[in-house]
């Protein structure tokens, strides 16, 4: 068995796992007091912005190793994790509204969480955008690297958005410890383990696309040659 198809099959068992177990808790999990069963958004709304977070992480990095070391594997990394990193935000964007709306009342605030949320998705989105555009261009990979690496900050802004906003918002603070209530971990600790290994997953079977379309194009070019 090749080392890739080694992951790919590791990851996939990996995440079948962690999704029984983190459905099989969700299902437990007491319904909230306050808030009731919409609560349980929770547990997939903030593994989804793991999910997002990570992929928009590895692609910054991705497109740092590319300009350092100009291999195509780090400019393919990059395309991968930000079209499973877009993947994971489109599902935070579709979570979040359900969730606002059965505890706010209203689908959507434009508060400052919220408009970061939505830019950093816009930034990514364009990120492929460009590339789906110049696709097969060093330039533009140097480019798109560079792009990358700026929207980067955004997350740390997003994290940090209720500090900055001092409190004057109407999105939840960031979980700490002791925020949940009994009987409430155990399915959010599963949740942002099954959202690392569908990342994981969905990231690797994309890096075999990528891999695969990359070797088509080079049969291409020398049979173009030829």
């Amino acid at each position: 068995m090749s080392s890739s198809a080694a992951w790919k099959r590791a990851s996939a068992v990996s995440l079948a796992v962690a999704a029984s177990l983190w459905a099989w808790w969700v299902l437990r999990a007491p319904v909230d007091a306050t808030q009731g069963l919409i609560q349980k958004v929770l547990y997939v709304h903030v593994p989804c912005v793991l999910g997002a977070y990570l992929g928009f992480a590895v692609t910054a990095l991705g497109g740092l190793l590319y300009l350092v070391r100009h291999e195509e594997r780090f400019d393919r990394l990059a395309a991968a994790a930000a079209e499973v990193g877009v993947l994971f935000c489109s599902l935070v964007l579709l979570t979040g509204p359900i969730w606002a709306k059965g505890t706010w009342g209203r689908w959507w605030s434009w508060d400052l969480r919220l408009t970061l949320t939505l830019l950093l998705y816009l930034i990514y989105v364009s990120y492929l955008l460009l590339r789906s555009f110049t696709e097969g261009s060093e330039r533009a990979a140097r480019f798109a690297a560079v792009y990358a690496i700026a929207g980067a900050p955004v997350m740390l802004l997003n994290y940090f958005a209720i500090d900055l906003a001092g409190g004057r918002t109407v999105h939840p603070e960031n979980l700490g410890s002791g925020s949940l209530g009994a009987g409430m971990g155990m399915p959010f600790a599963l949740g942002m383990l099954t959202a690392l290994a569908a990342f994981a997953h969905l990231l690797v079977r994309r890096l075999e696309v990528g891999g695969l379309r990359a070797e088509l194009d080079r049969l291409e070019a020398e049979a173009e040659r030829a």
